[in-house]
């Protein structure tokens, strides 16, 4: 990406991280609803059919996988919305990199999926979860969630695209939660049935809950699934980031 591009998609991040500042709520409500499924499956959903060792750390890195798998719908509405209010026709009549209204968005999303990352990392300690797997293994680890969430995020930023209406977005959305859902978050594949827990086990969610309960040193972890959770995100990006762009530069023509 030249230099150009690169200033025009900063451009862009800026403007999409003053808008946080005019809407603290639906910033704060991203950071506290992962925090409220965590709390809610720890305490009062319990279980972990099939899980060797304490709950909580198995339970741990699989929410924050889920998190970073959901939580598109703000990143979703946004595009949708400019694109139905003239934004991007504004943006098209500048001198402006193509697909740097895209890049800019995507940066601001992670910003905000790393801090909510901290966050629920932070409340996790709180309960008694511990990494054990050391400095390397905690970086390693946070480097995964955050890959998995800009290959999710590509495949929402396309899908809002397609939506094309804010009202769509919901719709679109539901696509979103087979993959979260049908996933080793809260239970082993193995204690499921032999065809849903080959199911659960193709996952990409779950290859990264997989690798991440690896690094992390906790229980549920199998040494091996590192590669497919860095192989899955990138086959991903590679797949939904060029079809994204090629989609923006086709509304211009």
């Amino acid at each position: 990406m030249s230099t150009y591009a690169l200033t025009d998609s900063w451009t862009m991040t800026r403007r999409e991280l003053a808008h946080w500042a005019r809407q603290p709520v639906q910033v704060l409500v991203g950071l506290v609803f992962p925090v409220m499924l965590l709390l809610m499956f720890a305490y009062l959903v319990g279980g972990g059919r099939g899980v060797n060792g304490d709950y909580v750390d198995y339970l741990v890195p699989g929410m924050l996988a889920l998190t970073m798998a959901f939580g598109l719908e703000g990143t979703m509405l946004s595009v949708t919305q400019d694109l139905n209010k003239g934004v991007i026709d504004r943006f098209r009549s500048m001198p402006m990199a193509n697909g740097a209204v895209l890049v800019g968005r995507s940066v601001a999303d992670m910003l905000q999926s790393a801090l909510g990352l901290a966050v629920m990392l932070g409340v996790a300690c709180a309960l008694g979860w511990r990494a054990h797997g050391g400095v390397s293994g905690f970086l390693g680890a946070v480097g995964l969630l955050l890959l998995f969430r800009f290959a999710m995020l590509w495949i929402g930023i396309h899908l809002a695209m397609v939506a094309g209406k804010p009202e769509m977005v919901q719709a679109v959305q539901i696509l979103v939660w087979p993959v979260g859902f049908l996933s080793n978050a809260f239970a082993t594949p193995q204690s499921m049935p032999g065809w849903l827990g080959t199911v659960v086990e193709w996952n990409p969610m779950s290859q990264t809950a997989t690798a991440v309960r690896e690094l992390f040193g906790g229980p549920g972890g199998e040494p091996g699934h590192v590669w497919a959770a860095v192989v899955w995100p990138v086959a991903l990006v590679a797949v939904f980031f060029p079809l994204a762009v090629r989609r923006f530069g086709a509304l211009s023509k």
